[in-house]
């Protein structure tokens, strides 16, 4: 119990256990009035009801008890039996010390840490990323990094799109362009050339070829489902030609995720799951949890207590074809099989669109015995819109491509920059396409990531590039400038000492600092990376207005020149450890 809410809840726990009252009613939250108080206890009033007692009487009993502690500066009795307490300097002093020395700056690890499959619900295969995917993965990498930090034991998978008709699509159309290819002979078992006979950009312009013809032609479309059956029936050809579209397709999108400091341990993809199916399909049989209609094999997965209609999930269609229920059924299957020791829950990070599908997985997985459905999550999000309120598109009414939007945050990153003069003159080349790409990314992970995730916000890269605000540019330029303050007090011989908490801006500041751990215990319980955004963009206003208060550096008397330097020291390791959890780097300079 390092934070301050925590030890002055277990100190008003004992008291109300003096009194033979439950220690329940001990919690302390920061105050809803922080002019008046640091913190607050409403305890008083729920448990004088349940004793039958007045509660000023219990408030004013507890506040005696507490008073005098040494983390207590003060405690009154407010309104109808409110607890206001004030921390001591001391009790800030030593908090603000910890937070400056602990590897964890201020925060510990989860009560109830677990080992975690974390899916991303990746891409489809050989479609270009667009400015949807974004959210996936800031939040997903958000989130896997914030449980990481807490403790939890935690493998994270792309879970790639690669076994559905837009294969047969990108088959059909290669035999189509290039008919001689040696992948389209049935004949031919192998081996097959090593060189893909396709580019990303092939990818990108064959499937949209395919999918237009398709719509408007129903025997095109049928050909496209005729090579995906003949794909996941195991035709070598096109087996060894889903393997050169995913490899191609793969190699693309880590630059986009590397760009967004998005890092996968698994880059699984449906396909992988194939040779679990038929056992799949036949254990639901056995089991008496798949019927049959009309030559499909479906789930029923709807329960009498349902509010709404949920219709049977379709484990194998009428023409023997699976879909991504079944797929990620399979997954499943293959998770709880291959991970040693067997993930305890499994998260999904997909949009909120995506809902029933994965009300309808989780409940067949239960059924069947593989996880479960308390233990599988989908962790929902919102669109990113355009100024119209719909899903963002380009001018031309197209959907803007990942490459594309990182891009154009790196050209803006690059201009508002020059035009702010925020890089010093003497910077390298090489290190100022560093510092605009850190920009970039902080503007875009930070503009998703401050949104309550449920939600939908518009793209803004203009706002979101700002040195002003609510940014990430802002947040960087913040913990640069702390870096450069405790450079340039060095360079002239003054170093950080040890703290002490004087002035009301200190109070504030240390107070800010203490609230990280709650901020992470809480952005991982609600899966709500936002609480964190909230944090620390909470503490730089905090030392903003400390620094705006007080000299630091300047300050002419050596021990409270030390204790502010070591202030600036805690807030700058729990800034970058904060914004390092959001998947944001900070420069050295700017």
């Amino acid at each position: 119990m390092t934070d301050l809410a925590a030890r002055l809840t277990y100190a008003c726990a004992d008291a109300f256990e003096s009194l033979g009252l439950e220690r329940k009613w001990g919690a302390v939250r920061r105050s809803d009035r922080p002019e008046l108080a640091d913190f607050q206890c409403n305890g008083a009033m729920g448990s004088a009801k349940q004793a039958g007692r007045n509660p000023r009487e219990v408030a004013a009993e507890l506040a005696e008890r507490i008073a005098g502690q040494e983390d207590i500066a003060s405690v009154e009795v407010a309104g109808p039996g409110f607890l206001n307490i004030r921390v001591s300097a001391q009790a800030l002093a030593v908090r603000a010390e910890a937070v400056r020395a602990e590897e964890m700056r201020g925060a510990a690890p989860a009560a109830d840490r677990e080992r975690i499959v974390l899916d991303f619900g990746g891409p489809n295969v050989a479609k270009p990323m667009h400015v949807g995917h974004l959210r996936s993965a800031v939040i997903g990498d958000t989130l896997q990094r914030i449980f990481r930090f807490l403790g939890d034991d935690v493998i994270s998978d792309v879970h790639l799109g690669d076994w559905g008709l837009q294969m047969g699509h990108l088959v059909s159309e290669l035999e189509d362009e290039q008919p001689g290819l040696v992948y389209f002979d049935a004949e031919y078992t192998g081996p097959y050339p090593d060189e893909p006979p396709v580019t990303i950009e092939d990818l990108g312009r064959l499937y949209p070829q395919a999918s237009a013809k398709a719509k408007s032609d129903e025997a095109r479309n049928a050909r496209s489902q005729k090579a995906v059956a003949e794909l996941q029936a195991g035709r070598p050809g096109y087996r060894a030609l889903l393997r050169h579209f995913i490899n191609v397709s793969v190699a693309a999108l880590k630059q986009d995720y590397a760009f967004l400091n998005v890092r996968f341990d698994l880059w699984k993809g449906e396909s992988d799951v194939d040779d679990l199916i038929p056992g799949l399909i036949e254990d639901f049989r056995k089991k008496g949890i798949a019927r049959e209609d009309d030559g499909a094999w479906v789930v029923d997965v709807s329960r009498e207590s349902d509010k709404k209609e949920f219709p049977p999930l379709i484990l194998m269609n009428s023409r023997g074809g699976t879909g991504y229920h079944t797929t990620d059924l399979a997954t499943v299957v293959d998770r709880m099989r291959s991970i040693t020791p067997a993930p305890e829950r499994m998260v999904y990070v997909v949009d909120a669109r995506q809902a029933l599908h994965f009300e309808q997985v989780f409940r067949a997985a239960d059924m069947a015995g593989l996880i479960g459905e308390d233990r599988l999550e989908h962790i929902g999000f919102g669109t990113v819109n355009g100024p119209d309120g719909k899903p963002f598109r380009t001018r031309e009414g197209g959907v803007l491509r990942l490459s594309d939007l990182n891009a154009m945050a790196l050209e803006e990153a690059g201009r508002k920059m020059a035009e702010a003069d925020k890089l010093p003159a003497d910077m390298p080349g090489r290190e100022r396409e560093q510092v605009a790409a850190q920009v970039a990314v902080a503007a875009l992970r930070f503009a998703d990531l401050q949104n309550t995730r449920t939600t939908n916000y518009v793209f803004d890269l203009d706002r979101f590039t700002s040195f002003e605000g609510k940014t990430g540019p802002y947040m960087l330029y913040a913990a640069v400038r702390i870096k450069s303050l405790l450079r340039r007090a060095g360079d002239e011989g003054h170093a950080p000492g040890d703290i002490r908490v004087e002035s009301e801006a200190e109070r504030e500041l240390v107070l800010a600092l203490d609230g990280f751990g709650g901020a992470l215990l809480a952005a991982r319980e609600k899966r709500m990376p936002h609480i964190l955004c909230e944090h620390v963009h909470g503490l730089a206003q905090a030392f903003s207005a400390f620094y705006g208060a007080h000299p630091i550096a300047a300050e002419k008397d050596p021990a409270r020149r030390a204790s502010r330097l070591g202030l600036s020291e805690a807030v700058l390791g729990q800034l970058e450890c904060g914004l390092n959890l959001l998947g944001i780097d900070v420069p050295e300079r700017m």
